[in-house]
């Protein structure tokens, strides 16, 4: 009987183990395909000013200028004021072309491609 009980613990084991790793693998395919990327904002200028990106991909704003700047994509997204070292990210879900611009200093301007 000690077989039988030990045959059982084994099997529930092994049953709980796989349903663990296809959750691992599952969560870790959800976040395989996301992408992080930066663009610098530093001497009244976004660096890269131009960027094209993948569905999914995160795109972080930092400000290394002694000003804030305030990053703008009309009716897209809109970041607060950020301060030296202060920085804002947005997450592209759609396909298509952002352009943005400082609202604190218009002639700042930048464009996210999204694939």
């Amino acid at each position: 009987m000690s077989v039988t009980l030990r045959s059982l613990d084994v099997r529930s084991l092994g049953i709980r183990l796989a349903v663990a790793a296809a959750i691992l693998l599952q969560l870790g395919g959800a976040h395989a395909h996301a992408e992080e990327t930066n663009v610098m904002i530093d001497n009244f200028t976004f660096e890269p000013a131009q960027l094209t990106v993948k569905v999914g991909t995160t795109v972080t704003w930092k400000n290394r200028d002694d000003i804030p700047h305030i990053v703008v994509s009309a009716g897209k997204f809109r970041s607060k004021a950020l301060d030296t070292d202060d920085s804002y990210s947005f997450t592209f879900t759609a396909a298509g072309d952002y352009k943005y611009f400082c609202s604190l200093h218009p002639h700042m301007t930048g464009m996210i491609k999204v694939e």
